[in-house]
């Protein structure tokens, strides 16, 4: 499955009505950790077919951002109903993260 571009027009249908769990990257274009986390998000929505993953863009969508106070970037969450299971925040290893989705 691709990533999703979330923001705040779409946030509600494929966030918070979404039947699978939901992993979401805020990150901005200009963070070097952001990028480095990028090609991780892009593999674990290649692999994991049983849950949508998306990027929201924190300059582009500041009001989800500071819905869920995110203070540094990249932060990651994993949403399941429509609410926060786990976040992370900084630059993490793959397999930490798919095992955060596989305890969901």
């Amino acid at each position: 499955m691709s990533v999703l571009t979330i923001n705040s027009q779409n946030y509600e249908e494929e966030v918070l009505k979404s039947k699978e769990p939901v992993l979401i990257d805020f990150y901005a274009d200009w963070c070097g950790p952001c990028r480095a986390m990028s090609g991780i998000i892009d593999n674990i929505a290649e692999e994991k077919q049983d849950i949508k993953v998306g990027k929201i863009n924190v300059d582009e969508n500041q009001d989800l951002a500071m819905e869920y106070g995110v203070m540094s970037i990249p932060t990651i969450m994993i949403f399941k109903n429509g609410e926060v299971q786990k976040t992370f925040v900084g630059v993490r290893d793959k397999s930490e993260i798919i095992g955060a989705l596989e305890g969901i």
